[in-house]
């Protein structure tokens, strides 16, 4: 069984593992061995283990989810945590050494270590069955599909904006979101005058920098050209010259401008936590169920709202199925069916549904406005109505565009890049 050890530190990871907390959990992978029948030949049901991103005890979704499934059907499940920042490194270590857990948590598509096609076209992964097919979201296929097979189960939608303190924007004069860019400029300096800063953001964590940049590219570059890396991937478009551009320049005047924290090149996960529970931020750039993970642990009323777009122009959000569930190729037979078993039972809309509940998503199943929890009301109609973009990385065609577009944030943050120098490593890394 995995181990518990508790530690003061709070973490952020990206990818995919939006949660919060103290407690990390660590535990050791069972390379399939959970897919025996309890080793003494005895009838009870086989079994599975899966690796998940977790970082708080309040973020325990997975295991709860789990829980439900073995105690409707008997299967028994371990839950194997790994705190999120050095949960990508121990996946890939883990395939590569033939250990890992039997079934896991991946990104979609070919942009991250992680990533479904990447480790599908290694061999990591095993085939899934048609009702793990049906629960793609249509168009999305290419993000799990290697020559005809699916290799990943999408888990949920997981919109990402900006989370946002309503009570602490009055708090300082701010009654409502900022409808444009330009009105949130002016809430940047209201915020100061008021001892609060608008947006926090962990600027030494590349990564959160690179979801920031992703949050704003929703609205910029792939609301306005929604093929925009095909367009790349055709070598009709450059970074350095298209709406990529404005991306990065918005960072730079949002820096100017006071929009973050003082010190925000040294900004760590730590920061967000303490910025947003401590309320002297009112908005980070996180993915949506932070406004559930955050909200239960401080008892704040936390909405996800769009990037503001300019006067003129209309907002998207990043919103797409972060999470996929797939199975070792290494488990054994045992554990391939059980896990299999598990996708199928997943993949009705009732747990899909509850799975969102959860975990503070979007049921994979489909959106409807009116039956959104509370935090993702403000950008219901975006979501009904399709105004939102996957998540860009899922098509970057290696995780190197993706590192140049975190640490050039970074670099742009202390003034040791510029926007032209990040868009072309960016450039150089999509043609490696």
């Amino acid at each position: 069984m995995s181990q518990q050890t508790r530690t003061g530190a709070l973490r952020w990871p990206l990818l995919t593992a939006p949660v919060i907390g103290a407690l990390l959990l660590a535990g050791c992978a069972a390379g399939g061995e959970s897919g025996a029948d309890g080793g003494d030949g005895g009838s009870d049901p086989a079994g599975f283990s899966i690796m998940v991103a977790q970082s708080n005890d309040a973020d325990d979704y997975w295991g709860q989810f789990a829980a439900q499934y073995t105690e409707e059907t008997g299967v028994p499940i371990e839950v194997i945590p790994y705190p999120g920042d050095a949960y990508n490194t121990q996946v890939t270590t883990q395939l590569q050494a033939g250990n890992a857990a039997d079934m896991m948590i991946l990104s979609p598509g070919t942009g991250q270590a992680i990533s479904v096609v990447s480790l599908a076209e290694a061999g990591f992964l095993e085939p899934l069955d048609d009702t793990s097919a049906a629960v793609i979201p249509e168009g999305t296929e290419s993000l799990y599909e290697v020559d005809g097979d699916i290799y990943a189960q999408p888990a949920a939608l997981n919109p990402t904006g900006f989370l946002y303190n309503a009570a602490g924007a009055v708090d300082v004069g701010i009654d409502e979101y900022p409808a444009s860019y330009e009105e949130m400029l002016d809430a940047c300096g209201t915020a100061r005058d008021g001892g609060k800063s608008f947006t926090v953001l962990a600027g030494s964590a590349p990564p959160n920098n690179g979801l920031l940049a992703m949050v704003i590219s929703a609205t910029q570059v792939y609301g306005p050209t929604p093929d925009w890396n095909q367009q790349r991937a055709a070598g009709d478009v450059t970074f350095a010259d298209s709406n990529w551009r404005d991306v990065l320049e918005t960072i730079v005047e949002m820096k100017e401008a006071g929009c973050f924290q003082d010190g925000v090149e040294g900004g760590t996960f730590d920061s967000i936590t303490q910025g947003i529970g401590g309320q002297t931020s009112l908005t980070a750039s996180v993915p949506g169920s932070a406004a559930k993970s955050i909200g239960d642990a401080t008892g704040l009323d936390l909405t996800v709202q769009a990037f503001p777009a300019a006067e003129g122009k209309e907002p998207f959000l990043v919103a797409s199925a972060g999470y996929a569930w797939a199975i070792n190729a290494k488990a054994d037979d045992a554990a391939k069916a059980a896990a299999q078993e598990f996708l199928d039972w997943a993949a009705e809309p009732e747990q899909a549904q509850t799975f969102a509940d959860l975990s503070g998503l979007v049921a994979i199943t489909g959106v409807d406005a009116a039956k959104l929890p509370a935090p993702y009301q403000p950008v219901g109609d975006l979501l009904e109505q399709g105004s939102f973009v996957d998540a860009p990385l899922a098509t970057f065609p290696n995780p190197g565009v993706y590192d140049a577009l975190a640490v050039g944030v970074q670099g742009l943050l202390t003034n040791q890049k510029t926007v032209d120098q990040v868009l072309d490593e960016m450039d150089a890394a999509w043609d490696a």
